[in-house]
């Protein structure tokens, strides 16, 4: 039986690629509901190819603009309302929250509130309400699964894992395009150089926030209301390979590094004993 899914910015990069991983999985879910902001010509060609039971526009112009030459018969919301609706219908067993900045916060208790699973790559949401959001879904058993590459890592790291052992959980953070510029020359930084990633093509907005290093500040709230988690025992590392996109450090890690230690010492003083 198939399961049903809404993509809540499904024209920008998270909701394009949740689109195609369904693509390779077609026969396993079915789409309820695409919400965009303004990008209707991106979204009438996704509703032809993915026939979704409804869209929400959240720009009241471009809402009527796409009633007026699109064929598409679906239900057409529009407004914040319309994409808390279409968030928030009792349909979605998932729903991906991939929205920029805080216009996820709403949408994303709206589904919480009717019992869908939340895929949560809108890091704002929680930076502005993780503890709302958090409390929300704990009261109604629905699970936020991370979908951001750091925190996605992370909860891959805790599968199996008792939270009691997590001794820290360690971000990695590329450095972004001024990570080598001397400090002399940030007075001459253009927005082309900010928006261009060394690693990584994103929307504008998380690009910028990169060049800053302010997304790696925001990641870390979002690493501490989703694993529930002090501040202190959140760490950044610059790593600008970027191959490893976030560890944890568990307690039972450090008994067993010391009782290596404690082998190779023991070695040595066999060694060492032998040899007088």
């Amino acid at each position: 039986m198939s399961k049903t899914i809404s993509i809540l910015g499904s024209t920008g990069s998270i909701g394009c690629q949740t689109l195609q991983v369904i693509d390779i999985m077609r026969d396993e879910w079915e789409i309820n509901f695409l919400t965009v902001n303004s990008k209707i010509e991106e979204l009438e060609q996704q509703v032809q190819k993915y026939k979704p039971h409804g869209v929400a526009i959240s720009d009241e112009r471009c809402y009527k603009e796409f009633k007026k030459f699109t064929s598409f018969t679906g239900e057409i919301l529009c407004g914040e309302e319309g994409v808390c609706a279409a968030a928030g219908d009792s349909r979605n067993n998932i729903v991906m929250s991939s929205l920029v900045g805080f216009s996820g916060v709403m949408p994303t208790l709206a589904a919480i509130e009717t019992g869908a699973t939340i895929a949560l790559a809108n890091k704002e949401t929680l930076v502005s309400a993780g503890e709302i959001i958090t409390e929300s879904a704990k009261r109604k058993g629905i699970p936020i699964l991370a979908v951001d590459s750091e925190h996605s890592a992370i909860l891959q790291c805790l599968a199996g894992e008792y939270h009691s052992e997590i001794e820290k959980i360690i971000l990695t953070a590329s450095g972004g395009p001024f990570r080598n510029l001397p400090i002399e020359e940030f007075g001459e930084i253009t927005l082309a150089q900010a928006l261009k990633h060394p690693n990584w093509s994103m929307g504008n907005k998380v690009t910028i926030d990169s060049s800053t290093l302010m997304n790696k500040g925001f990641e870390v709230i979002e690493a501490r209301w989703l694993f529930d988690l002090p501040p202190e025992k959140i760490d950044v590392v610059v790593h600008p390979q970027s191959i490893i996109h976030s560890l944890v450090l568990f307690y039972k890690s450090i008994f067993f590094f010391y009782l290596q230690i404690l082998n190779i010492l023991s070695n040595l003083y066999n060694i060492l004993e032998d040899s007088i």
